[in-house]
């Protein structure tokens, strides 16, 4: 029997302690579909990864979600408030939302240090002090304390990274985005800033993350997501979607992608 729309599967239905739910939700480009009938819901201290090819809505489900990009139908909620409505104030959703892109995007005219504070000075009103102390604070945690007076393009790109989720971290957001992190750096950087995010998770901290990176989602997520031609095609635990999946599409993609 098919569920009622807009209603979540049983084990992943909403309850009081949701940070995040998303019902029904679409978003095309023209006439291309990108997002179909997506439904998702995320607690407090989950890891959610979106697995999948390129092309199948990772990285668009991930701007949708911090209004990076309207959608055309259904229903986003965070915190309880409903943030998919048109009149909502964009940038006070996304005060509390930290979303790390795979090309890093940091300001290449400021230092380091500049652009980890820029946010919390000029959106969260925080004193030019107050703003440097948290963001040394994480400099030194993820070994950049030494960076912090040099630009951009003087770091390697694991550094640039590592910046880049400093920089997220400086606003203390309640729920990170990470749009495949790891997919423009070399193979020996990709360890490092799996590192960080492994110690974030195990911190507590509440991560929806689109990856590449198999044996990463089987090691921290608490639940996996794969993504197929714009639909949620399967979601559960890790262990269930990446050993034993029930969609013919799943295997099929996790074939290519495992090594063996």
């Amino acid at each position: 029997m098919s569920r009622p729309a807009g209603a979540a599967p049983a084990d992943l239905a909403p309850s009081e302690t949701s940070l995040l739910e998303v019902s029904d939700l679409r978003k095309s480009y023209g006439e291309r579909v990108v997002l179909a009938d997506v439904d998702l819901v995320v607690r407090p201290h989950d890891v959610v990864c979106l697995i999948g090819s390129s092309g199948s809505g990772k990285s668009t489900l991930l701007r949708c979600l911090n209004l990076l990009e309207d959608i055309d139908d259904g229903v986003i909620r965070f915190d309880g408030r409903e943030i998919s409505d048109p009149r909502v104030d964009r940038r006070a959703v996304r005060s509390r939302m930290g979303m790390v892109f795979q090309a890093y995007n940091l300001f290449p005219h400021l230092t380091v240090l500049e652009n980890c504070t820029l946010a919390p000075r000029r959106v969260h009103g925080l004193s030019r002090a107050e703003a440097e102390a948290r963001a040394r604070a994480l400099l030194e945690q993820f070994g950049l304390s030494d960076q912090a007076g040099k630009h951009p393009d003087r770091l390697s790109g694991g550094q640039q990274q590592r910046a880049a989720l400093v920089r997220a971290l400086c606003t203390s957001p309640t729920l990170l985005l990470l749009d495949e992190i790891t997919a423009a750096l070399d193979p020996e950087l990709v360890g490092e800033v799996l590192t960080i995010v492994r110690d974030l998770a195990e911190q507590g901290t509440t991560m929806i993350l689109a990856t590449h990176e198999m044996s990463f989602a089987r090691e921290v997520a608490t639940s996996v997501c794969f993504l197929h031609e714009g639909r949620i095609l399967e979601q559960g635990p890790p262990d269930q979607i990446l050993t034993a999946p029930r969609e013919a599409r799943t295997r099929q993609f996790l074939r290519r992608v495992l090594p063996g």
